[in-house]
């Protein structure tokens, strides 16, 4: 499939957010590199090995990637991370009730509340359940140089919260955690860059939690 990534590169006051498009189901796999010291965090090694060393050769040619962040343990989120991190040494981390879902060894269980650092740039983790127990989601703060970020995996979409196959206290699980753990605690201009897919903000989607907790998914 066409790769669109490099062009489109999203600063705060600590980073660069660079994303690109891989694998069948049009996954998302986005490049944090700390503008100080070029090191860098990818955010869900989903597939197609080399458009993803690619995009963080295009992060800084000098850099280093220093941490694989998996969002959760679906396959096609996971499918080029054995690759990406035998070509990098880079570390791995992922949600504690995931991390042993994965296809390597977890060098960190991420719990709500964690920080991940990448350089001198400090993302928060948030702990979202119902799409899959470990499910996180990290957040990265614009730092008075734009809105805040969050990349949420598979948890919340433009247009509604992930998939929970009709499991109702999944789905209850979920929703409230995005309500209450993203809505609740960052800004309307929040910028969400989900894992398939296009981008969007809270204040876009805001209007319609009441609209998707009736309906149901």
């Amino acid at each position: 499939m066409e790769q669109r990534s490099g062009g489109d590169v999203r600063l705060t006051a600590g980073a660069e957010v660079r994303a690109v498009h891989v694998g069948p189901v049009d996954n998302v796999a986005y490049l944090v590199t700390c503008r100080r010291t070029r090191e860098q965090l990818l955010v869900d090694a989903a597939a197609e090995p080399d458009a993803l060393l690619e995009l963080v050769r295009a992060g800084s040619p000098a850099g280093r990637l220093a941490l694989v962040v998996t969002t959760h343990r679906h396959h096609d989120h996971v499918g080029a991370l054995a690759e990406v991190v035998a070509a990098t040494g880079a570390a791995t981390a992922a949600g504690e009730d995931d991390a042993d879902h994965l296809p390597v060894p977890v060098d960190r269980r991420l719990r709500h509340g964690d920080v991940v650092r990448v350089g001198e740039v400090a993302l928060r983790v948030v702990h979202l359940r119902g799409h899959t127990p470990g499910s996180v989601a990290l957040v990265l703060p614009g730092g008075g140089e734009g809105p805040d970020h969050v990349f949420t995996g598979d948890s919340l979409f433009p247009g509604g919260v992930g998939n929970t196959r009709g499991d109702a206290a999944a789905f209850a699980s979920l929703l409230g955690d995005v309500t209450e753990r993203l809505f609740g605690e960052l800004a309307d201009a929040t910028v969400v860059h989900p894992g398939h897919g296009a981008p969007t903000t809270l204040g876009a989607e805001r209007p319609h939690l009441p609209q998707w907790r009736e309906r149901g998914w």
